[in-house]
């Protein structure tokens, strides 16, 4: 059973849609027994990271949540929930987060060279480092993105990359602790291939 985390924060239709899609078995919740009898989290998220971090907070689940990380259960955080991962974000603040990848979250526009949109929206095509959570995909595959900031100084833990003038931060993965910056679940059959190594993970 995969639990996905309710806790306020996003559209979870789509999401929820895709993984029984693959055949999964899915518990939204906003309870920390749930989070136990999973055999895998996702933490997903969109708008901005200072509110939906308070938000996570209030549902009590936060010890929760870093409990069965480091007890080797597979989670997956996805977007805002991928940043949520990491030890700060900088966006109209400074902003501490779960600290379970070391790195940071900043303005894509901060780093940009060139003059392009911000926020980054579309199709962008993966670099990707043999890793469990690709085993159905290939390397230039594209995937779906809608974000503003990024992660930054977390190279030790990015499995995957995408060029948009800097290198994107696509994805991270440290001991049982995935993200996806981009949208697995609006991402095509790309996206559907990787939902379904990360269904396939065992604790």
């Amino acid at each position: 059973m995969i639990a996905v985390i309710d806790y306020g924060v996003g559209n979870l239709f789509s999401l929820t849609a895709s993984l029984r899609y693959i055949g999964a078995e899915v518990c939204v919740t906003s309870r920390a027994e749930d989070l136990a009898a999973a055999d895998q989290i996702v933490l997903p998220g969109v708008g901005a990271f200072a509110d939906a971090k308070k938000k996570l907070d209030d549902t009590g689940l936060v010890d929760t949540i870093l409990a069965q990380a480091r007890g080797g259960k597979p989670m997956l955080g996805i977007c805002l929930g991928m940043q949520l991962l990491f030890d700060v974000s900088y966006e109209y603040g400074e902003h501490e987060g779960l600290g379970l990848i070391p790195g940071e979250v900043a303005s894509i526009r901060e780093d940009l060279h060139e003059d392009l949109k911000v926020p980054h929206i579309g199709w962008n095509s993966l670099r990707i480092k043999d890793d469990p959570l690709f085993r159905y995909i290939h390397d230039g595959d594209y995937v779906y993105y809608v974000h503003s900031y990024y992660a930054r100084n977390c190279e030790a833990s990015t499995i995957a990359v995408s060029s948009y003038d800097i290198p994107i931060t696509g994805a991270v993965h440290r001991g049982s602790v995935y993200g996806t910056q981009f949208h697995p679940e609006k991402s095509g059959e790309t996206g559907l291939r990787i939902l379904q190594a990360f269904k396939e993970m065992k604790g």
